[in-house]
């Protein structure tokens, strides 16, 4: 008898659209944030404000670690299944938790904490300097009037030569030379491919430890989760909270962070090369390492 194939489901397409529209909703924030800070703060204030902008990037996926265990506990038909009705526990490979709660929760919190954006001025004194008078502000905003009308003129200009490209589009032509530039800078590159490596090593772990855990130690994906997120994630916390509290404190410089990261992280480097030595034995698997007799 041939097997009938049952029609597939495309509810993954409104996954994917939501995870598009939440990266869409998230990326600007980093960048965004981090020159919000650097124009409106003072120098030595900097880095201790980017270090309580990256801890919170840490609590965050903390919180959701520590909901997604709550949800895992939870079976995935929960309120069209009575709990009579499930005969099987959290520890069975064929449990599927509640992953659709913790999604519908965060977005009602991202939708709520997204209204205060909305109420932020446009423009802030900069950290320790007095409002400029409004006499100053008046007499400054006469020049800017008459390179409004200038600009004006020169746009005008522009659309009769038939530029009328450059005019509705010119953060493009700004921006490839912008864009090489940055390329053919070796201290941002060796950054970016330093950045690359960590975090790949930390979505790695994060991806397939808790998979690890459930397999070699036998705990159930809800106790997984809630492993990584409280052996790994406060530690990263307290790790850029310090780090910025010691560069605000010492008013280190360019250069000597530079030499702090390379040390510290040729430390971290080597004590990761230890966890080759650190290896558990193989869980007996029937038909795999061990006869089924």
């Amino acid at each position: 008898t041939g097997c009938e194939k049952e029609p597939g489901s495309l509810l993954w397409v409104f996954v994917m659209v939501g995870n598009i529209v939440r990266g869409m909703g998230e990326t600007p924030i980093m960048p965004l944030g981090i020159s919000y800070l650097e124009d409106f703060a003072k120098a030595e204030n900097s880095p201790f404000y980017l270090a309580c902008l990256h801890t919170a990037t840490v609590i965050g996926p903390f919180l959701g670690l520590l909901l997604a265990s709550f949800c895992a506990e939870l079976f995935v038909d929960i309120g069209s299944v009575a709990a009579d009705e499930i005969t099987i526990t959290a520890t069975d490979a064929r449990w599927v938790g509640a992953w659709w709660l913790g999604i519908l929760i965060c977005a009602l919190l991202n939708l709520l904490v997204g209204i205060p954006f909305w109420f932020l001025p446009k423009s802030l004194v900069k950290e320790g300097e007095s409002k400029e008078p409004e006499e100053t502000t008046e007499k400054s905003a006469a020049p800017l009037q008459e390179n409004d009308k200038n600009e004006t003129k020169q746009t005008m200009y522009e659309i009769a030569k038939g530029e009328l490209y450059c005019v509705l589009f010119p953060s493009c032509f700004n921006f490839i030379p912008f864009l090489k530039a940055l390329f053919h800078n070796p201290v941002y590159m060796l950054f970016i491919c330093i950045t690359v490596l960590q975090f790949s090593a930390f979505d790695g772990m994060i991806s397939f430890m808790p998979k690890y855990l459930e397999q070699q130690f036998g705990k159930s994906a809800s106790d997984a989760i809630f492993l990584i997120g409280v052996y790994n994630l406060p530690v990263l916390c307290v790790g850029y909270f310090s780090g910025g509290l010691f560069m605000k404190k010492f008013k280190i410089n360019i250069y000597q962070a530079a030499n702090i990261a390379f040390w510290v992280s040729l430390l971290e480097y080597l004590l990761y090369f230890a966890a080759y030595w650190t290896v558990c034995d193989t869980s007996p698997v029937a038909g795999l390492t061990v006869s089924y007799q």
